[in-house]
């Protein structure tokens, strides 16, 4: 069992009040149950009072958390919930699951990292605000000044989540959510974590990418405010209009995007199904988003997208035949997105087994998976290792 001394009361206090509020449970009732006044308990979660180990274990009992997970010194206790719930006018489901499952990758990656002694490198540049002057305007300034910070010029970009990953260190997760979530992507920002976003996975690449580059115009903007991003919303904030608009700069920037649509309108001589098509496989952008760009930029009659949708839309069909076998763009991020723990949790999940750091039931609780599914993901590793053991004997 965790050493309760290693932690102080304040930190057990409020480890134990998250708990708390991650089952839902109210102080009155968490006070009835191991039969104590409210404000004794709040006492203990504010740290005024000292926990008893007894107290602890009642109450781990009836908040669905062990024991370990409450008092193990690199354990992470933070929930999101009440900074996204201030957005919103009524909770959801859809945001509620977002959230939830957010908030426990959050926890396990972070915890997992403190166990091994990994330490995230952070490439952030500083938050620039968006108090003043024109949001458009702002938006393509700034997506030309993160492009100069990161180093990545003015053309396409390859592979955004890299970028945002390994070029920012901002944590990313894409993941699964069900089937109808109306949720595309979410972003928060804590000093002790840093800048996270989740997307979608449920979502086609294309989407996922504008999402992303949305996500990242809140990291840059307005990096102390969380964020959820729904599909088709209605109304859009001044944030909202920064991201959507910091989203298409970031992706397309103006000079080169509009050379890039010149160059094959010389060929065409007018906007057409397959320059879209051409141009948007070139940026690594939806269909959709390639024209809107193209109309902010004055270069494509305003409502020239809503004039294809009423015309028979550009299908992926359209995209085959044009674009044949390329028209398939590999996506990783949704093959991991199957898997019930991603590779990189699952190869720390594994380290820290190894290592006899934490405990087969401690990573299953931990990444709240069973039993018997940890076990076979920790089987699977060690029977690649053992497969690949062979190299070390080789002679160099």
């Amino acid at each position: 069992m965790a050493d309760l001394n290693e932690l102080s009361a304040q930190e057990i206090g409020r480890r134990l009040k998250l708990a708390r509020e991650n089952a839902g449970i109210r102080q009155e009732d968490a006070a009835q149950i191991i039969g104590m006044s409210r404000p004794t308990l709040v006492s203990i979660e504010k740290g005024m009072r000292r926990v008893r180990i007894q107290e602890i274990q009642i109450l781990a009992r009836h908040y669905g958390i062990s024991v370990n997970a409450l008092l193990r010194r690199e354990a992470v206790h933070t929930d999101l919930m009440p900074r996204f719930r201030k957005l919103q006018d009524a909770e959801d489901k859809d945001s509620t699951e977002a959230i939830r499952q957010f908030n426990d990758l959050i926890k396990a990656d972070v915890e997992l990292e403190n166990t091994l002694g990994i330490e995230r490198r952070r490439n952030y540049p500083p938050e620039r605000g968006i108090n003043e002057g024109d949001v458009i305007s702002l938006a393509e300034k700034h997506a030309k000044e993160l492009r100069d910070w990161i180093g990545i010029g003015v053309g396409p970009i390859a592979d955004i989540f890299s970028v945002i990953d390994s070029g920012l260190g901002i944590r990313l997760y894409q993941r699964r959510l069900s089937p109808n979530s109306k949720i595309a992507g979410l972003f928060t920002y804590d000093e002790a974590v840093g800048a996270c976003i989740f997307l979608n996975a449920n979502h086609p690449l294309p989407r996922r990418v504008q999402s992303a580059a949305h996500e990242l115009g809140h990291f840059y903007g307005t990096r102390h405010n969380p964020e959820v991003l729904e599909e088709h919303e209605n109304f859009l904030s001044r944030d909202e209009r920064y991201a959507n608009a910091f989203g298409r700069a970031f992706l397309a920037p103006a000079e080169s995007f509009a050379d890039s649509f010149r160059q094959l309108k010389a060929i065409t001589g007018k906007i057409t199904r397959r320059l879209i098509v051409l141009l948007s496989q070139q940026y690594n952008i939806s269909r959709q988003a390639c024209t809107l760009r193209l109309e902010d930029l004055g270069l494509a009659k305003k409502g020239t997208w809503a004039w294809f949708e009423n015309n028979g839309g550009i299908t992926e069909e359209h995209v085959r035949e044009v674009l044949g076998e390329m028209a398939n763009r590999p996506d990783p991020a949704k093959h991991d997105a199957d898997r019930v723990i991603s590779q990189r949790m699952s190869l720390m999940a594994h380290a820290a087994w190894k290592r006899e750091l934490l405990s087969e039931g401690q990573l299953a609780e931990l990444l709240r998976v069973g039993r018997v599914e940890m076990r076979r993901i920790i089987d699977q590793i060690e029977l690649e290792e053992r497969e690949t053991d062979g190299l070390l004997k080789l002679p160099e």
